[in-house]
């Protein structure tokens, strides 16, 4: 196909094709894509050597972290293919079970971006709301049988891609005889895989906010502990640090799926085909960047963290010795050291931007 042609949609009301112009597109996505492989992939290597290799203890939010930077690293290297495809404008000089894979590994490692994104949310809601209770709750036993879950979830969900891809043209949608079957799976995939996800780190996140502007929040998870991780100074960078995360988070996933919404659904008007088209095309780079900033904001996290965690070693180390925790009512509540560190874990690592994208 020339930059030269036109190309052509089908319009389900009245069963002609709509032509439109798209030259744009074999220059911003070829770009954004080079950029966002190049970029990621340094980002998402160091996160894993980082993760591997440096972390003596690993805990529920490092085996999430572990399995989303696993997630961020294959979708990005489903790019160069799509780089090729797109700077060629349209042409797939591979073979049509390799579109399959590529389409197929593209939206499963996004998926499961999201998904994971949305297990530590919870893992973090229920460190910082809950510090005792969920005590019980979470383990790195618990946290590998949810990884498990997820990535089953994320494969059987994507499966239909390697029916629906079928055109030697690799597009991301399907054959125009299957486009309604693909639109109700498309639709579904984004109410169960995005939207329900985005719910629930939008109310975990609010909730943590609320709790850690609570003047007595610090003494429900470690009695004694003022001046240091509990101050209000410290709460306020937690806060911006969630404030930037769900920024992020919108940023790069809601318009994606929004303007992809509008792309597939509204296909009566050509005016209203172009326009849509358009804005998804101009929204796939932000979906992908998510790649390149989970890393960012984790090792920004961890860096403030540790420079928290170095003036108060003494706290830390005499954390067993300190005061019990309160149950709910109001009663002290022994814990065993590794029930302590858990609690700290809450206090420290539930903060951090324990990376996506």
């Amino acid at each position: 196909m020339s930059s030269s042609d036109n190309v052509t949609y089908p319009n389900t009301s009245s069963g002609y094709l709509c032509e439109f112009q798209e030259d744009f597109k074999y220059i911003l996505l070829p770009v954004s894509y080079a950029l966002v492989f190049v970029i990621g992939l340094a980002l998402n290597a160091t996160a894993l050597y980082v993760i591997i290799f440096r972390t003596k203890h690993w805990k529920p939010s490092t085996i999430y972290m572990l399995n989303l930077t696993v997630c961020d690293t294959l979708y990005i290297l489903t790019l160069p293919f799509l780089v090729y495809y797109y700077a060629d404008e349209n042409d797939w000089p591979f073979s049509e079970p390799f579109c399959k894979i590529i389409r197929f590994l593209f939206y499963a490692n996004l998926y499961g971006s999201i998904l994971f994104l949305c297990c530590i949310s919870l893992h973090r809601f229920l460190g910082i709301c809950y510090p005792v209770r969920s005590l019980n709750w979470v383990s790195p036993r618990r946290a590998k049988l949810v990884s498990v879950a997820v990535w089953a979830c994320v494969l059987l969900c994507q499966a239909p891609i390697l029916y629906f891809s079928r055109t030697r043209v690799c597009y991301d949608t399907t054959s125009p005889e299957l486009f309604d079957d693909f639109l109700v799976y498309s639709s579904v995939v984004s109410v169960f895989m995005f939207a329900l996800p985005f719910m629930v780190v939008m109310v975990c996140y609010g909730l943590m906010v609320r709790k850690l502007l609570e003047p007595g929040w610090a003494a429900e998870v470690r009695p004694g502990l003022r001046g240091g991780l509990g101050t209000q100074h410290y709460k306020q960078k937690s806060v911006k640090m969630i404030i930037i995360v769900l920024a992020t988070f919108m940023l790069c996933f809601l318009p994606f799926h929004l303007t992809r919404s509008l792309y597939y659904s509204f296909r009566y008007l050509c005016s209203l085909l172009e326009a849509s088209s358009v804005a998804y095309k101009v929204t796939r780079p932000f979906a992908s960047a998510n790649s390149c900033i989970d890393p960012i904001l984790y090792f920004l996290a961890g860096q403030g963290i540790r420079g928290t965690l170095t003036k108060k070693k003494r706290s830390v180390r005499d954390e067993d010795r300190g005061p019990l925790p309160l149950g709910t009512a109001g009663t002290p509540v022994a814990m065993s050291r590794s029930q302590s560190r858990h609690a700290r874990d809450s206090v420290e690592v539930g903060l951090m931007w324990a990376q996506s994208g």
